[in-house]
């Protein structure tokens, strides 16, 4: 695995470069994001997919969500009511994942039994950019233990993916939670999981 600490102040855009190509290469890539480590590929890359499912030990009824670069990309990959864009434009970037609606470009590898995907978009330059050098969204799934258990130190994150992953950019040890998943597909809104970020706005 490639190995590359970024400046968090400034990061390197050679390092980031070096993700993005490996990415459009179809590789699988650690990175930063505002809560923890994200383990990522091209969500048009139906190998790289089928990659995390087997780092992960997850089976095909796990569902991933994907980041996208900022707001507006979001209408590409989903059905986005007005209540929806407004929430979101309040919170986003930020530590949310929320489902939506899924749209037809959307892999359906990638679409819950309701036709709804999760989407991102952290709070973080460097994952943003990830997405918008490469065109496309990228799976965001944590970077955990077969066992489900979170990583936040990058060198115990090399220690465990150094030969199943391509990639990692490291900011140094992150000490967030996962995000917050707020479900705005329906009616009525559903808090699925209570992580970082206000969720006061729904309550």
């Amino acid at each position: 695995m490639e190995y590359y600490e970024l400046h968090p102040d400034n990061p390197q855009k050679r390092y980031i470069s070096k993700a993005v190509e490996t990415l459009k290469e179809g590789g699988v890539i650690i990175y930063p994001t505002d809560t923890v480590y994200g383990l990522g590929c091209d969500i048009f890359n139906k190998e790289a997919v089928e990659r995390i499912y087997m780092i992960k030990n997850e089976t095909d009824t796990k569902l991933f969500s994907f980041l996208c670069s900022d707001l507006k990309d979001i209408s590409k990959y989903a059905k986005v009511s007005d209540f929806a864009y407004k929430s979101m434009r309040k919170l986003l970037p930020g530590p949310y994942t929320f489902v939506l609606p899924a749209a037809k470009e959307v892999p359906k590898k990638l679409w819950t039994k309701r036709k709804t995907v999760g989407i991102r978009v952290p709070n973080n330059e460097i994952a943003r950019t990830l997405a918008f050098e490469l065109g496309n969204p990228i799976v965001s799934t944590s970077a955990t233990t077969r066992k489900g258990e979170t990583l936040f130190d990058p060198l115990e994150i090399r220690t465990v993916f150094n030969n199943s992953v391509d990639l990692m950019l490291s900011m140094g040890a992150l000490t967030g939670v996962p995000s917050s998943i707020v479900d705005l597909s329906g009616d009525e809104i559903e808090i699925i999981r209570e992580g970082s970020g206000d969720l006061s706005l729904f309550y």
